[in-house]
């Protein structure tokens, strides 16, 4: 085991690394000069080059790459340019309705995936298997930002019941906050909870027609036990996997339904960093997110473990 984490955690540096060199360069090849954009169209070319010079960006690309990998050697992911605070800690005032929404989500996805999987399995074939097998096609299908806007014209603005944007004022309670993540919940719980009833239902489907299934049901065990305690105890593991990569992929995919309900996100900081090329908070938003990513994947793998243990690294 320690031979195996060491690996995986040389392999997640290797990663990393990649990830720190191609988001520096490619934010590079976008058209825009943040010293432009922030100084604005009444600049002149000298104020430019003085703050291109006191931000480092007049200096060649090389030299800007190892001056950054030395900062995040520090543990510091850089300075924003247009914050003009420490990328740290804009990232962390923004973690907190990002944090909730993916939680929130994932439970919500996993809620509907999980037993409409097996539901769906269990009378394969029948009406109710066809009515989950087409929910899943239809939630696989549905734009996001397209199933948020029709939850928010109902429910916020013709039932008042939800708030229509926003995430509250900083001195509300928390209950209100997350007052405001129950819509872009729902939204991606139901997107996302498409592919893990898929998986759900493909992966019962195998482990039901095995010998020890048969056994089972001839020992006389209840059908509720047989499904829940044989079939899916040895169906979990590709459910893992699934939920393992929908939850990576929430963290750093909730940036359109964070756009389309006004949340003060991690995603809708990216946007913002993306319009005006503020270059720090670019590559340490996502270089964080790559490391939650190679974590949650570390995370599931470890998790095979407990869930079977005949499973040896």
């Amino acid at each position: 085991m320690t031979r195996y984490l060491a690996s995986r955690f040389g392999g997640m540096v290797v990663v990393l690394m990649l990830v720190a060199t191609l988001v520096f360069f490619i934010t590079r090849l976008a058209p825009g000069d943040p010293a432009a954009i922030m100084l604005g169209d009444q600049a002149t070319a000298a104020d430019i080059a003085k703050l291109r010079a006191s931000y480092g960006l007049d200096k060649p690309l090389p030299v800007q790459f190892v001056y950054w990998l030395g900062e995040l050697a520090h543990g510091n992911l850089g300075q924003s340019i247009f914050l003009q605070r420490p990328v740290t800690q804009a990232l962390l005032e923004r973690a907190e309705p990002t944090s909730f929404l993916t939680l929130f989500s994932i439970f919500i996805a996993a809620m509907i995936g999980l037993p409409c999987g097996i539901i769906a399995a269990v009378w394969r074939g029948k009406t109710i298997d066809q009515i989950f097998s087409g929910f899943a096609m239809l939630g696989a299908s549905i734009p996001s930002f397209w199933f948020g806007l029709i939850l928010m014209q109902i429910f916020a603005v013709g039932l008042g019941w939800f708030p229509v944007a926003g995430y509250g004022d900083p001195g509300v309670a928390l209950s209100e906050r997350l007052h405001h993540l129950v819509l872009p919940s729902i939204v991606l719980g139901v997107v996302n909870s498409a592919l893990i009833l898929r998986f759900t239902r493909a992966s019962m489907l195998d482990v039901l027609s095995d010998d020890h299934i048969r056994t089972a049901r001839a020992k006389g065990l209840s059908e509720a036990r047989v499904i829940l305690r044989h079939a899916l105890a040895n169906a979990l593991i590709p459910v893992i996997t699934v939920l393992g990569l929908t939850f990576a992929l929430l963290i750093g995919g909730a940036i359109v339904t964070e756009t389309v309900f006004g949340l003060p996100g991690v995603g809708n900081l990216v946007v913002s960093a993306v319009l005006r090329r503020d270059y720090p908070v670019i590559q340490g938003a996502l270089l964080v997110i790559a490391a939650l990513y190679v974590l949650i994947n570390l995370a599931t793998d470890l998790l095979y473990l407990v869930v079977d243990p005949r499973v040896k690294y």
